[in-house]
């Protein structure tokens, strides 16, 4: 049973057959981009956060199996297996990280600056001591001499920090990386949209 409506692993019967995808992609292409509004957060100039939950995943899924034109039971079956992990579990946020330079030069030398960047990326409940995210659980994105662009991360909260956020504790999520140092707070609808990931208590 899912935590949430939020959380959960996908199965094939809730993707779109290829065909139905077609005709429904636009609107649910729309939905979705709606939905990722409130999910997405701003750490700094630089850096943005985007939450994962079963929507969000769904898409990125219909689309792969869309370009790759994927309809056999066992592509889709590793579509799956590949996403999944990426959906919260109730007890966490789970989020692609993207380190943002638009000039090519310039993001080359700051992913120099900023390597190790995804290990100082926190979240914040209440008065409780920073949570520091876990990245890149499925293969590693940084090399000897630079950080990556693009990341996943695992924030886990236990018992009390989402009984403290589900009771009104501030809710904030952090950088605190030498060369790289900002928090952003979230409040009302963005606050609500992330803290349906957590399973009620």
């Amino acid at each position: 049973m899912n935590a949430s409506r939020h959380t959960g692993a996908l199965s094939a019967g809730d993707l779109m057959p290829l065909e139905q995808y077609a005709r429904e992609r636009l609107a649910f292409r729309a939905r979705v981009i709606e939905h990722k509004r409130l999910r997405t957060v701003a750490v700094g100039p630089n850096v943005t956060l985007l939450f994962e939950d079963r929507l969000t995943i769904q898409y990125q899924i219909q689309e792969m199996l869309r370009v790759e034109r994927i309809f056999e039971a066992d592509g889709i079956a590793d579509e799956l297996a590949a996403y999944n992990p990426l959906i919260p579990d109730g007890s966490n946020f789970k989020a692609t990280l993207l380190i943002e330079f638009p000039d090519v030069a310039v993001r080359q030398r700051e992913l120099m600056r900023l390597k190790g960047i995804e290990d100082r990326v926190y979240v914040v409940a209440g008065d409780a001591e920073r949570v520091y995210a876990i990245a890149d659980e499925d293969l590693e994105r940084e090399n000897e001499t630079k950080t990556s662009a693009v990341h996943f991360t695992r924030f886990e909260l236990d018992a009390a920090r989402r009984a403290a956020l589900a009771a009104g504790a501030r809710l904030a999520f952090g950088i605190d990386h030498p060369a790289y140092t900002h928090e952003a707070e979230l409040a009302g609808a963005a606050r609500a949209a992330l803290l349906a990931d957590l399973a009620p208590l």
